[in-house]
This record gives C-alpha cells, structure tokens and sequence, in this order.
C-alpha cells in the first residue's frame, strides 16, 4: 500500500501590514513558488500580515525562502512600529503537520529552513516550539522576549546566542523564529472601548499563565485606525478550548466591566472542530465562508 504524501502547513507572519503593493508581492511569490496559499490576512495597527499556505516539505521549503528574501528585500524594522510583538521583518514560521506525517517531519524541515535563512541571509534564526535546541525557547513569547528593541544587546549576551546564523544585530532585518507545532487558532475579539487597560486585564483573565482557559495565550492590543481594543488569542489546543469558550470567556469578562463586543476575527485558517458545533455569527464571525476551514484545502491537495 502506497503512503500518504506529507502535507504541511506554513504560517509565516511578516512585519508589514500596511502597504498593499508589498502584501500583494508577497503573496504572489507564495503561488508562484506553488504552495496552496490559504489564507492572507494584513492589519495595518498590528502593521503584520499572515500568509497561510500548504503544501508537501519541498514546497514549502521553496516557499518560505522565496518569501523570506522578498520580505528581507521589501521591510525595513527601522522604520516598524505596530501593536503586535515582533522581532524581525520575517517574523515567524511556523511549520505545521497536516497530512501523512507528523512532527518530526514538521521539526526537520523548520531546521533546514532556519539554516538555509542563516545561510543565505546573514540573519539570526531562533528555534521553538517542538524545534527548540533550548527550553527556555519553546514558548514563543519567550523565544521572542524583549523583541526587535532588545536584540541587538539579546545578541551580545549568552542567552541571545542564535540557533543558526550570526550572532550579528542587522537593524534592517531582525531576527527571525522559525518553529514547529501543532494547529493552533489566532483568534481576536475586538471590545466595543478604546479602554487598553481593560482589554489587557481581559486578556490576563483569559489567558493560562494567569489562571484562566487552557491552552490560551492572550494579549491586550489597541487598534488606533479603528479607535478600538481587542483581545488578541492564540489558542493552543483548540480541542481543550475550542473558539466559542473563547470567545464567551472574553464576553463575560468584558461585561463585567460594563463593554460590549463588536466582533470576533479569524486569523488564517481553522478546523471545522474548532467552532465546537456552533455558528460562525454566535462568535462574532460575520461573512464566515467555507474557505476559511482547513478541511476545504486539504480536500483539494
């Protein structure tokens, strides 16, 4: 019997949300380089896009160094200030297990990505997730403490040592975090408030590491083009909790502090499981298609 060909997923997210012209550039290196491209979703407060695609390890193997040197060529973090944490113009890849293998195929080909960025790039690469050469980075908010400002003093000290590449600060450039783990759901909640004080005592009453929901890490973020806050969720094991216990944490939470919801937000792709048997529009997902179902693409590859 013939084995399933692996099928990975990639979600690189790059530190340029704002320039529709380079969103555009990136994206259509990501087709030509022929990856399935999923998903792009750019914001311009978090001044970020994430690019969704899949494909077999060769694929996107050439996808992501074809992004990566267009995105090294197009964003200058000398000139970066967005909402989100960062910490380099190609910011994270992600390497996902989707089909007919597993995670060590996942961690192989993060670390030969990571070393051929190295190499051809002159950039510091730093592991996490499953692909983590130290504890202490498999977490990525701690793979990416203190983040672009604090990278070039990170750089000098043991701890900032990279994985690969030159323990060199390039200002144009950064760092990059390449990774691999398990699906995970971006999902955001915008509050009906411009109140960044509440949405982050939301964020910390939601999010594991203060006690709250399992799996969940959770940021307070403003939105300034919007005038608004929002709860910006990683849900880790979308099994443990699934977007609705997410969404309905943050609705209590919020109206506690007498705040209402204006909506929730998908980043990327997520498993029909993720939604738990409910609707899209009871988590504040309007418009919601089926393109944004892992299960749509994975039928067609």
């Amino acid at each position: 019997m013939a084995s399933t060909p692996v099928v990975l997923g990639c979600i690189p997210n790059v530190s340029e949300g704002r320039d529709p012209a380079v969103i555009t550039r990136l994206a259509g290196v990501v087709r030509d380089s022929g990856a399935v491209l999923m998903d792009v979703h750019s914001d311009p407060d978090h001044h970020r896009s994430v690019f969704s695609f899949l494909g077999g390890p060769a694929v996107i193997e050439a996808a992501v160094l074809a992004l990566a040197r267009a995105a090294l060529e197009a964003i200058d973090m000398r000139r970066h200030q967005g909402a989100h944490p960062r910490i380099g113009a190609l910011d994270v890849v992600p390497i996902v297990p989707l089909r007919g293998g597993g995670l060590a195929d996942a961690v192989a080909l993060a670390h030969r990505i990571g070393a051929r960025l190295a190499d051809r790039h002159r950039v510091p690469v730093y592991f996490y997730g499953e692909a983590a050469r130290r504890d202490q980075r498999r977490r990525l908010p701690d793979a990416r403490r203190g983040g672009y400002e604090a990278l070039a003093e990170r750089l000098t000290t043991p701890e900032g040592v990279p994985d690969e590449g030159p323990a060199r600060f390039d200002p144009r450039a950064g760092a990059v975090l390449v990774g691999a783990r398990d699906i995970l759901v971006a999902f955001n909640v915008w509050l009906d408030s411009s109140d960044l004080e509440a949405a982050r005592q939301i964020a910390r009453a939601v999010r594991e590491s203060s006690g709250g929901l399992p799996g969940v890490q959770a940021l307070g973020l403003a939105l300034p083009s919007r005038g608004l806050v929002q709860v910006s969720m990683n849900l880790l094991d979308y099994r443990r909790t699934p977007i609705p216990v997410a969404f309905d944490a943050v609705l209590r939470e919020a109206a506690r502090r007498g705040i209402g919801v204006r909506r929730g937000e998908l980043v990327g792709v997520a498993p029909a499981a993720a939604l738990a048997g409910r609707t899209p529009e009871s988590v504040g997902l309007q418009d919601f298609t089926a393109d944004r179902l892992l299960e749509t693409w994975l039928a067609k590859i």
